[in-house]
């Protein structure tokens, strides 16, 4: 019986997030409004209160969701079996192409990624964390075969997760991939990626 409830709950949230993100997508944060997301999910008021304090709180779940699918998509990147030196660059690659989809097939999304970064940033944590654990172990498989020429493994994940997180803007703008052959864009960044990395050319 309690283990009904719960999925019950689970599957109602999981609709109002649904809602939300189409309703965020389409009109943009700034214009909808909880009744605006209970009249289209066909809950009341007091049931979107019942999961989210507030407007502010159910966007940032919203976002939270889109990201678990960055998340999902670079922790497959990560436990492949692909060589250090190659993984590394599926995982920046992975995670570029898989944020730009998502802040695209959010609409108004676009808009508030880049009006509204502080937003996004508070709900990414989650994001950021994993990737971090997920950016040490891959430069720790480089550096235990040899291949990474890495002191701080800790350090440099860091390092790297901000130099990705500052590549997204351009990237999802198009100034990275449509300026030059798409083909010619990645091998510049396979250059600068290997050559932080300590890593000779593949």
């Amino acid at each position: 019986m309690i283990a009904t409830r719960k999925m019950q709950a689970s599957k109602t949230k999981m609709q109002i997030l649904d809602v939300a993100r189409q309703l965020f997508a389409r009109n943009g944060f700034d214009y909808v409004t909880i009744g605006d997301i209970a009249d289209a999910s066909k809950k009341g008021r007091r049931t979107i209160y019942t999961y989210f304090k507030n407007k502010y709180e159910l966007y940032a779940a919203v976002v939270e969701s889109e990201l678990l699918i960055v998340e999902s998509a670079v922790e497959e990147v990560a436990s492949s079996s692909l060589p250090p030196q190659y993984k590394i660059l599926q995982f920046v690659r992975t995670h570029l192409e898989t944020i730009k989809t998502v802040v695209y097939r959010n609409g108004t999304l676009r808009a508030n990624f880049f009006r509204s970064i502080w937003r996004v940033e508070c709900s990414r944590r989650q994001l950021d964390e994993k990737e971090l654990i997920l950016l040490r172990q891959i430069i720790g498989e480089g550096v235990a075969n040899g291949v990474f020429d890495v002191d701080n493994i800790a350090i440099t994940a860091e390092i790297f997760l901000c130099s990705l997180k500052g590549l997204e803007p351009p990237f999802i703008k198009g100034i990275i991939t449509d300026r030059e052959a798409s083909l010619s864009g990645w091998k510049y960044m396979r250059k600068i990626v290997l050559g932080a990395l300590g890593c000779k050319e593949l």
